[in-house]
C-alpha cells in the first residue's frame, strides 16, 4: 500500500475526515500567517507604533492599562 493511499484512507476517504483536515488545517495556516504577518508589520512600523512610543506620553499609568 502506497503513502498516498495511506494518506488517502486516513483524511480524505470519509467526509467528515475531510472537513475536519481542511479545518484544522486552515486554522493552523491562519495562526501562522497572522502571526508571521504582524511580526512583519511590527519591524518595518517599529517606533511609529502606540506601544513603542506610549512611554514619551503616559507617565504613571502603566498599572491600568495593562
Amino acid at each position: 500500500m502506497s503513502s498516498t493511499s495511506t494518506i488517502y484512507n486516513i483524511f480524505f476517504r470519509r467526509n467528515w475526515a475531510m472537513l475536519g483536515t481542511v479545518f484544522v488545517s486552515a486554522f493552523a495556516f491562519q495562526l501562522g500567517y497572522d502571526s508571521t504577518m504582524n511580526k512583519i508589520w511590527d519591524n518595518i512600523n517599529r517606533g511609529r507604533q502606540w506601544k513603542d512610543i506610549r512611554s514619551k506620553y503616559v507617565q504613571g499609568g502603566e498599572e491600568d492599562d495593562e
